[in-house]
């Protein structure tokens, strides 16, 4: 993988979108920042700065399943969110199980000795390193 085929890790949320992006050599996702969530506009003109700034070819958006591998409210949230994200950015969108990405970044940081109030600012992001990490490993 090289700067051509830079990935974005996405988990996003109602609240929030964590950030992440590969390595140029693809090799480690990354954490960039969250996005705190006002309105659409907002969230992709700052996912446009930054589909710029690391030259961003592939988005891995992390799906939300329900342990029995079907999709709930948040995964329609988060399809319908991707939809949206092909129809502006033009950029191919690969969906990752991102089954438990949350509790484990959680227990990272905790395992981390991160404070709580630090944990509750970086867990999105934390998360979509997990789920660009984990993309990245299965290729």
């Amino acid at each position: 993988m090289t700067f051509e085929n830079r990935l974005m890790g996405l988990d996003v949320g109602t609240n929030t979108i964590g950030i992440a992006v590969s390595d140029l050599l693809g090799i480690t996702a990354q954490g960039v920042e969250v996005i705190h969530r006002s309105d659409a506009g907002h969230d992709f003109d700052r996912l446009q700065e930054l589909v710029q700034q690391y030259s961003v070819k592939t988005f891995i958006v992390g799906l939300p399943k329900n342990m029995d591998n079907s999709i709930g409210a948040q995964g329609v949230f988060t399809q319908e969110f991707a939809a949206e994200l092909e129809e502006k950015f033009a950029i191919p969108i690969i969906f990752w199980d991102e089954r438990l990405t949350t509790k484990s970044a959680r227990q990272f940081l905790i395992y981390a000795n991160v404070s709580r109030k630090k944990r509750k600012q970086v867990i999105d992001k934390m998360a979509a390193v997990i789920i660009l990490q984990s993309y990245m490993d299965s290729i």
